[in-house]
């Protein structure tokens, strides 16, 4: 089996303007334990760059060095061309954005966006103007003199963006900002939230575990493991090419299938597997019996009750398990060999699209592109 791939860093872009550079930067605590190893990015002016991982993979970490809050063991941090690695936190022209938000109680929504701004000693017409533009920016102007517990918690994630935006800062860092909130607010406020930050045009670095999230709010993401990046990429990138098992495996549903090439053309290969054989329409670097894995998406295999023909890209199985999810169903099949693939079928009619019950015998199939083969 191949080695494990190289970690990921950024290179700078021609195209674009760049804001925040990190090099080299790494974090240790107690002397031995890596929470960011080495880690190298750019970050360009205007886009929102998503950090995306499980617990414990360093994100938060790295976000709150970005900030000022932790101090690199080694490496440099730039904004804006500024040598920002030793810089105190509150001389740093970024704001942070928690997920617990951090509102101030007894203060109403107008106070609290004009905090920040009375502790730089702003004039009141420049507090007023600057905070009445963030009241309509967040489309919370009638809720300006309530308080954090009369507003419900997608109100009082916007106050909290409101504020971080007043000051208008160059970078803004989201740290799991969406966490506290159930999954039908959520999924409406990530859309409101990248309005408002595209529409202000600040640059921003986003820190979620929820790949859902990444994928909707983030223009690039970088998948970390370990202290390291795994991949960066748009998110359609992400998910249709990963350059690994571990990431193909992280994001979204996967089935992925461990074989041998037994051709290798530029334009083909054939992957032998236990429960069927594959021919991929596209070339891989390899060889001749070098062993892989083949990355199949769940929404890409079609379900019939009659036998495909020829010999590559099917395999069959029993109805395992079936999961309704309104748009969708999954379908749960095992195999001869005992394993369980995952089938997804659109449900665009009111009922199942497949006719397929529990106990059914149905066959899988799925077209030359829609595998990745997978070396490492």
């Amino acid at each position: 089996m191949a080695t494990a791939p190289k970690p990921q860093t950024e290179t700078k872009s021609a195209e674009k303007e760049v804001l925040l550079r990190v090099e080299g930067i790494t974090k240790i605590y107690d002397g031995t334990v890596k929470a960011v190893d080495d880690i190298s990015l750019n970050v360009m002016k205007g886009e929102i760059f998503g950090l995306l991982g499980g617990s414990g993979c360093g994100k938060s970490t790295l976000l709150r060095m970005m900030a000022g809050f932790e101090r690199p063991t080694k490496g440099k941090i730039y904004l804006a061309g500024q040598d920002i690695t030793n810089l105190p936190a509150y001389q740093r022209p970024i704001n942070m954005m928690f997920q617990s938000y951090a509102l101030f109680p007894h203060l109403t929504v107008w106070e609290n966006i004009a905090f920040g701004l009375k502790r730089d000693h702003m004039s009141k017409d420049q507090i007023e103007s600057r905070v009445e533009a963030m009241l309509k920016l967040a489309q919370l102007t009638k809720y300006a003199q309530r308080k954090p517990h009369q507003l419900s918690g997608g109100q009082q994630q916007r106050v909290a963006l409101a504020r971080s935006l007043a000051k208008s800062p160059q970078l803004l860092l989201l740290d799991e900002p969406l966490g506290a909130l159930d999954k039908k607010l959520r999924e409406t406020t990530q859309l409101e939230l990248v309005n408002i930050i595209e529409e202000v045009g600040v640059t921003c670095v986003l820190v979620t575990h929820d790949q859902e999230e990444a994928m909707t709010m983030a223009s690039r993401i970088a998948v970390m493991s370990e202290g390291y990046f795994q991949q960066i990429g748009a998110p359609d990138e992400i998910y249709e090419t990963p350059n690994s098992r571990s990431v193909a495996d992280f994001i979204g549903n996967v089935n992925m299938f461990e074989g041998v090439v037994t051709v290798d053309e530029p334009d083909h290969v054939v992957v032998k597997c236990d429960e069927c054989t594959h021919y991929v329409g596209h070339g891989i670097t390899g060889n001749l019996g070098m062993a892989v894995g083949v990355a199949l998406r769940p929404e890409k295999i079609t379900l019939t009750k009659t036998k495909p023909k020829g010999e590559y890209n099917w395999c069959e199985g029993e109805v395992v398990e079936i999961v309704y999810f309104g748009d969708h169903t999954t379908y749960h099949l095992k195999t001869k060999t005992g394993r369980v693939i995952k089938a997804q079928e659109i449900n665009n009619t009111r009922d199942l699209s497949c006719g397929l019950t529990w106990g059914d015998h149905a066959y899988m199939h799925w077209g030359d592109l829609a595998m990745i083969v997978l070396t490492h």
